[in-house]
């Protein structure tokens, strides 16, 4: 341990003692790359925690006490064998920097996520998710949102609400059509749309004034649009 760090990674645990969360003062608790397939619910009473790492374990389940880490900014949840994850991970009014939630079992994300209106991040790749919440406006802060290599099939038309948008990552999904509200992202950079069943385009890609990568390789349906050469006048880096 240092400072108010507890690093646990790497050693092999399968359980963890049953009073850790006998302090308090721990910002950090890095338990990444262990055996654990359960947590003692000793673990959700460190309070003070605002980076918690559970990435690379064997967890199933992870409990709805979780919504006690109310100072946590960062939570790693990836690459475990999570079939679903608590809608409390939505009542955690700090997590505003990372969630990470990939290379579980996912088929879905709970709706509440959708309440955490400061989280800048959220990486919910190689999973099983077929389709997102249908209201994401509340995740207004969100930068960088990382869904490759699911099963989505379409967007939700509120796709279109997530304004600071900067970076979304589609790539090997089944989607077929985006939807207009996707020209309402005026801060997106780059778009990946690689590897999906694309048949058209929206013109509304027109209207994102800052997108500088437009990657749209191995959609081999996919009609491409003459309009597209307007996004390349614009410095457009198109990939396909």
């Amino acid at each position: 341990m240092e400072g108010r760090t507890l690093d646990l990674s790497g050693r092999g645990l399968t359980e963890l003692p049953a009073d850790i969360g006998g302090r308090d003062d721990w910002e950090t608790l890095n338990l990444w790359r262990n055996r654990l397939r359960t947590v003692p619910d000793s673990l959700w009473d460190l309070t003070g925690l605002r980076v918690l790492i559970l990435a690379e374990n064997e967890l199933t389940h992870i409990s709805p006490r979780i919504a006690r880490l109310r100072s946590v900014h960062t939570l790693d949840l990836a690459h475990n064998a999570l079939a679903t994850v608590p809608g409390e991970l939505g009542d955690l009014p700090n997590l505003t920097e990372y969630l990470y939630l990939s290379d579980n079992r996912l088929t879905a994300l709970p709706e509440q996520l959708c309440r955490l209106g400061g989280l800048r991040y959220l990486g919910a790749t190689d999973n099983r998710l077929t389709a997102l919440p249908d209201d994401l406006s509340g995740l207004a802060a969100l930068r960088e949102l990382r869904l490759y290599r699911n099963r989505l099939t379409a967007l939700p038309e509120s796709i279109g609400e997530l304004r600071a948008l900067r970076e979304l990552h589609l790539r090997g999904n089944r989607i077929s059509r985006l939807p207009a509200s996707i020209g309402r992202l005026a801060d997106l950079r780059l778009l990946d749309l690689r590897d999906n069943g694309l048949v058209e385009l929206p013109e509304a890609l027109l209207d994102l004034p800052r997108l500088d990568k437009l990657d749209l390789r191995w959609n081999p349906s996919l009609r491409v649009p003459h309009w597209l050469d307007e996004l390349v006048a614009r410095d457009c880096v198109i990939l396909r």
